[in-house]
């Protein structure tokens, strides 16, 4: 057996790989402590986007987020440690959250609409305009640079944070409720944004909706239904656009690796209906404070690592 210890972790799966495709014989001791080194360096990232996708998930049914702001950064450390290509380890993050949302909002808009909680006719005014922005960024995406999808994460993040301690968004677009352009122009804009940063849209989805005076519990079901619009789309548009990538993770399709999409999106598919159940029952404004101080974190060491700081 080769001896694979100080190898990267990449280059000990591919050792891996060979050993197991050959059939070599090896001698049991020497089998156990193989198969436990690799254990070891795996297990870990398996149990943190396990556990990312379970947080996701609840985050999700809970706000309306789509849970990509909780995912992104997740998966981008992940892949660091993994030490896969920096060129292209936020598009494949940015663009596996957004599979993720697929399964995991198409559940907890369904649990929205059984509580009525989901108004169609605002589904049916910004679908197009979500569609072809959201479409647009994910073919997109492959021009921007890793550093710069950081960047437009960070600052969408800080804003984010922002807008959940403070209605800054709300005040703004109070005046402008029942304009349908306004309505078109929102639309189209957090389908452009949430496809580069990987998130549903809730974000800023819940807060507009809340500023056109749709009731809250409404607006996160609204929304909910509304990133599963956004992501489908955006995800065509990541496959395409990192369709001849080089150095994305192993099994990747485009821009979406499907073992982190199997492992989180699973989880993630669970455990939404948890905060679908919390959103009707639970006063979320601590809970948004606590989130608000995250995303300045998060947002701060995205803009951070893009600028070499």
């Amino acid at each position: 057996m080769p001896d694979i210890h100080g190898v990267g972790l990449r280059q000990r799966s591919r050792a891996a790989i060979h050993i197991l495709a050959q059939g070599a014989c090896l001698p049991r001791a020497q089998e156990h402590t193989f198969l436990s080194d690799i254990i070891t360096q795996f297990l870990p990232f398996a149990i943190g986007l396990a556990l990312t996708g379970a947080v996701s998930g609840v985050m999700a049914g809970l706000l309306g987020i789509g849970g990509g702001i909780i995912m992104v950064p997740a998966m981008v450390l992940a892949y660091q440690l993994l030490g896969y290509n920096p060129d292209v380890l936020m598009h494949v993050a940015v663009g596996t959250s957004l599979a993720v949302i697929i399964p995991t909002g198409l559940r907890s808009a369904r649990a929205h609409d059984k509580r009525g909680a989901v108004d169609h006719r605002i589904v049916r005014l910004w679908a197009p305009w979500i569609v072809a922005a959201s479409l647009l960024g994910g073919l997109m995406a492959g021009l921007y640079s890793a550093e710069a999808l950081k960047i437009i994460f960070g600052v969408m993040a800080l804003f984010i944070a922002l807008n959940m301690a403070l209605p800054v968004q709300r005040k703004l677009m109070e005046s402008l409720a029942g304009v349908p352009m306004v309505n078109r122009i929102s639309a189209a804009v957090i389908g452009y944004v949430s496809a580069l940063m990987g998130v549903g849209g809730g974000s800023l989805t819940v807060p507009t909706l809340s500023a056109f005076g749709t009731p809250i519990h409404t607006a996160v079901g609204t929304s909910s239904t509304l990133g599963v619009i956004l992501a489908i789309p955006a995800v065509v548009g990541f496959i395409i656009s990192g369709w001849n990538a080089v150095g994305t993770p192993p099994l990747s399709v485009g821009f979406i690796n499907i073992p982190s999409f199997i492992l989180i999106g699973g989880l993630a598919t669970l455990t939404a209906p948890i905060g679908v159940a919390l959103a009707h029952r639970l006063d979320a404004g601590l809970l948004k404070i606590v989130f608000a101080i995250f995303l300045v974190v998060v947002g701060a060491r995205m803009i951070a690592q893009a600028v070499g700081i």
